[in-house]
């Protein structure tokens, strides 16, 4: 199956560590040109350090690939049309995004307890990261009518914990969805598709499913519940990033894909499960009575 890729150009923000980095080596490996966008910092966010996006540009090119380093950060916008814009000037195109790019931020003990600045850099980044970069890569997909956006969400879109990164993951999630059906009804040829990986990075599986009360809860499977304990290899993700990124994936366009330890999945969209109807309006009197018998029923909890 070599050659799927060949001669594509590619941007892989958080190129330079973990599961970016591993993406970046394999689309090179299968002839892609990679601009290896990393700014290098800490997973909190602070700090920056170009020697991690260098190696991997530099082992790129010693097995024959073609690669070129960026460090402008995705949080800035007009830097984010920079880390687009090396690509398409240096290259000639874009045909391939992938969003990896993000940060945990600095933890509080409790919600109520989170300091502004801290939310703020973690939605920057994460959130603000992927528009920026979006923003600026269908500007010259749409042109061309051509393109694959990989937006990378994570099991905290489930829900699990209230902090930025885990609004910033649903977000990312719905944001995608969005692209999708945008480019699908303007008739372009360009897919959006959310990863949802569990992989072992420097970042690790905070904020998605890997307490013990969320499993006892029943808010998470023991299989997610179990690998966000004894996360995989990020290797386990580049499979199926690949292949979102091959013209024979046409057919995935807003879809949220796990993935983990031989692990390939489909998540389902959001959609009403089940609800009460009349004509008119419900008054506050029937809703008492009516709710327990119905959508009440067998609601999962939210509370151990």
């Amino acid at each position: 199956m070599a050659g799927l890729l060949e001669g594509k150009c590619a941007v892989i923000t958080g190129g330079g560590r973990g599961m970016g980095r591993e993406i970046s080596l394999a689309m090179a490996k299968q002839g892609v040109k990679v601009v290896v966008n990393d700014l290098g910092g800490a997973p909190d966010g602070s700090g920056a350090d170009r020697a991690p996006t260098d190696e991997v540009v530099a082992e790129i090119e010693k097995a024959g690939g073609v690669a070129v380093a960026n460090y402008d950060s995705v949080a800035d916008f007009d830097a984010a049309a920079n880390i687009i814009n090396t690509c398409v000037n240096g290259f000639g195109k874009i045909d391939i995004l992938v969003n990896c790019a993000g940060i945990v931020g600095k933890g509080a003990p409790s919600f109520w307890e989170t300091k502004k600045e801290n939310w703020d850099a973690v939605i920057a980044v994460n959130l603000n990261g992927t528009f920026n970069t979006c923003r600026h890569a269908l500007g010259f997909m749409t042109k061309q009518n051509a393109g694959r956006i990989i937006n990378f969400s994570s099991p905290a879109w489930l829900g699990s914990g209230a902090n930025a990164y885990v609004a910033s993951k649903g977000a990312i999630t719905s944001l995608t969805i969005g692209l999708a059906q945008v480019m699908m009804l303007g008739g372009y040829d360009i897919t959006c598709n959310a990863m949802v990986p569990i992989a072992a990075t420097r970042i690790g599986p905070r904020g998605g499913p890997n307490s013990d009360r969320t499993f006892q809860a029943g808010l998470v499977n023991r299989q997610l519940y179990e690998e966000s304990l004894n996360p995989p290899g990020p290797e386990h993700v580049v499979g199926p990033v690949l292949y979102l990124c091959t013209d024979q994936a046409v057919n995935f366009n807003g879809q949220i894909i796990g993935s983990s330890r031989g692990r390939v999945a489909v998540y389902t969209w959001p959609t009403e499960a089940k609800g009460i109807y009349k004509d008119g309006v419900w008054t506050l009197e029937e809703l008492v009575k009516i709710i327990p018998k119905t959508l009440a029923m067998d609601l999962r909890k939210t509370r151990g």
